[in-house]
């Protein structure tokens, strides 16, 4: 029996697309009907974590469902009601600004716009290496928006980058059954 659907959105953090997938699939092992979407960049760019197209059809072969990748195509999911949740891993320093100041201008924004204009809970997994420094102030915002949930974060690497925090991906399914129940999950950091 499925438990519910979730719009699984990934944003360019490459260096943690491993755990994103991890959780992916972890999600549609539970039960969970797991929609893929993906930024324009992480559908689009090769990196030395893998090329795109080999990280959209691993999202599809865990899925079993097409990447959403347009703001054409996320946009029905909140008047449609097509998700439950909606989560962000990983959500990037960019995307957390564009969501704190209301800009929708990829197919991950507009899915959240869509999704939270119906009330429904959004889930966030920050991976950024300026989330001490320039994105305090939108992840404080975030904080404080209605419908919008944290996996806990954590600094990475204290010496070497000082400001930067990752959420642990590990906890996204207790994080999105938690969000459902619109609860945060303690402690945030």
């Amino acid at each position: 029996m499925t438990k519910a659907t979730i719009g699984f959105a990934m944003c360019g953090s490459f260096c943690t697309f491993s755990k994103a997938f991890e959780q992916m699939r972890a999600l549609t092992e539970l039960g969970y009907d797991v929609l893929p979407i993906m930024s324009e960049n992480a559908r689009s760019t090769d990196t030395r974590f893998g090329t795109a197209a080999q990280m959209v059809k691993q999202a599809e072969s865990i899925t079993g469902k097409k990447v959403l990748s347009t703001a054409v195509e996320t946009e029905p999911i909140g008047p449609k009601k097509l998700c439950d949740l909606l989560i962000i891993a990983p959500c990037t320093g960019n995307t957390l600004a564009k969501l704190s100041l209301g800009i929708t201008d990829t197919a991950v924004t507009m899915a959240a716009k869509s999704h939270l204009r119906v009330l429904r809970p959004v889930l966030l997994c920050p991976a950024t290496n300026d989330a001490l420094g320039a994105s305090a102030q939108n992840i404080g915002r975030l904080l404080n928006t209605k419908n919008i949930y944290f996996v806990p974060l954590r600094q990475d690497d204290p010496e070497h980058k000082p400001n930067s925090l990752v959420a642990d991906f590990a906890r996204i399914p207790e994080c999105a059954a938690a969000a459902l129940e619109g609860k945060q999950v303690q402690p945030v950091f």
